[in-house]
């Protein structure tokens, strides 16, 4: 039997939604760059204490949906200056549960679009093959 998975189909595909809006290179990404991606996310979430986990449920949930009081349309549903427009109303939100919830969500599509070993040169990430040897050499100048 196959592991539980941490996010949902449906969680997965709204954070696939609305990652172009988080980062825009986001929308270029190939399929498997795609999968790269949530398996990052997933991995992450699911390492998570289950208390956290519910906690990131119910906010995806609401972040999806309360979009609907005004637009009538979920998040995910509606164009893309709505996308921001609703996305800078839970940043500048007066409750800090709020707003932490979406530098979560933020954080992990980070992770997910940054974090994939491959996104390094996109972003020129140039990591020493040296491990500390160039700091050593820096400090003795």
């Amino acid at each position: 039997m196959a592991p539980a998975q941490a996010l949902t189909a449906a969680e997965r595909s709204f954070l696939l939604a609305i990652a172009p809006r988080i980062v825009p290179a986001s929308a270029q990404m190939t399929p498997e760059a795609r999968a790269a991606m949530l398996a990052l996310i997933e991995d992450t979430v699911a390492s998570r204490a289950p208390a956290m986990r519910r906690q990131l449920h119910v906010f995806l949930a609401v972040l999806r949906w309360s979009p609907v009081l005004r637009y009538l349309r979920p998040i995910d549903r509606l164009d893309g200056g709505r996308q921001d427009a609703v996305l800078r109303w839970f940043q500048a939100h007066p409750l800090q549960v709020i707003r932490g919830g979406l530098w979560g969500v933020r954080t992990l599509v980070l992770l997910g679009v940054y974090g994939r070993p491959d996104a390094g040169p996109s972003i020129a990430y140039m990591p020493s093959t040296d491990g500390n040897a160039v700091l050593h050499a820096r400090a003795r100048r």
